[in-house]
């Protein structure tokens, strides 16, 4: 059910270059329809709120050389909430900043911070488990981070240790987190799937705005000092200014980091949805449909031959045959074609 009082937060600066050569600097993977279904990952994720919160309560945080992607692929965003970084500071000083205009908007809001590229196909679970969330949140000054059920013993995921012992009194399966964990060695990842209290940590966060505001004034009260300083001036001619000079001063850190390891009412909402980052191209090959050896394919026309465990992504109706090759991704993308074994796909980078 829509609620007036529920506000959407979408972090969508990152530059998203590893999904090279499709995306790059100029136009990162959250404005990408990686996955062919007709939709950017930010247009997705806008998507899955729309039952939760009316438009005009969606924000985006973002860099300036991306407001004009952020505008035409979400146009019913209020310009005025589209909100552009002077600088990279990480996730908490931006989202401090939000979080004290939406205070100065409404005292009663319930936040929920949300990053632009995941991937979570059903929707329907995603909204019960933001629903309970947010809940919680209003009758508690509890941070709520929602955490995924493990399927495999992923490296690339920073983990959360629940106490599973002790249910929140509300019944809304939310429990107290003993730890959050960064991320692992393999030997330590599957010890951690051995376990049902362990979590991916997804990013996503909901909390009233009274309760994160004030854990910003407790535990980075300087950073919190810059934005409350602000309040006068959001929404007037002289905020862009103000933000320009003191927004770089701030510290260079997470929420994670600034908030969530030092606060004390801390839980975490186990679910058990198909969830991705969509971080690698070995993550996106698990959420695209595979033929019998493995094989998965973005594209019309691609064909595989003795091979295995390959994932190709090419545009349009273009064909594209793959023999024998084994655990490869092959991406077309205009005048740039990346073939690579997908084990080594963190040196892309190198190369681009």
């Amino acid at each position: 059910m829509i609620d007036k009082n529920t506000h959407i937060v979408i972090l969508a600066g990152g530059t998203g270059s590893r999904f090279w050569p499709l995306s790059c600097e100029d136009k990162p993977k959250q404005f990408l329809d990686i996955l062919n279904l007709g939709q950017s990952l930010i247009q997705l994720t806008a998507a899955r709120f729309r039952d939760l919160a009316p438009v005009e309560n969606i924000w985006v945080l973002t860099q300036a050389r991306y407001a004009q992607l952020v505008y035409e692929q979400l146009p019913f965003v209020p310009k005025d909430q589209v909100l552009l970084e002077p600088c990279g500071r990480n996730t908490a000083p931006p989202i401090c900043y939000v979080s004290w205009k939406i205070k100065k908007r409404n005292q009663r809001a319930n936040i929920v911070v949300t990053p632009a590229d995941h991937y979570i196909p059903d929707v329907a679970a995603f909204q019960a488990s933001i629903s309970d969330c947010l809940s919680f949140a209003a009758e508690t000054d509890g941070l709520i981070t929602l955490g995924l059920k493990p399927t495999r013993p992923e490296t690339g995921y920073g983990y959360i240790k629940a106490d599973l012992s002790y249910p929140s009194s509300r019944g809304l399966n939310i429990f107290r987190v003993d730890g959050f964990k960064e991320k692992p060695s393999r030997e330590v990842a599957e010890q951690y799937v051995a376990q049902p209290n362990y979590l991916w940590n997804s990013g996503i966060f909901v909390w009233s705005v009274s309760t994160i505001v004030n854990a910003f004034r407790v535990y980075e009260p300087e950073m919190s000092a810059v934005f409350e300083q602000m309040m006068p001036v959001y929404d007037t001619a002289e905020e862009r200014e103000r933000l320009d000079k003191e927004f770089p001063e701030c510290k260079n850190i997470s929420v994670d980091y600034a908030i969530l390891e030092k606060a004390e009412e801390i839980f975490v909402h186990p679910a058990s949805f198909a969830w991705s980052d969509l971080g690698t191209w070995s993550s996106l090959r698990e959420q695209v449909a595979h033929d019998a050896y493995g094989n998965a394919a973005v594209g019309e026309n691609i064909h595989f031959f003795d091979s295995r465990g390959c994932m190709v992504h090419v545009h349009g109706k273009k064909r594209v045959v793959v023999q024998g090759l084994e655990d490869f991704v092959v991406v077309e993308e205009d005048d740039r074609i990346l073939i690579c074994k997908l084990s080594e796909e963190q040196r892309i980078k190198l190369f681009h």
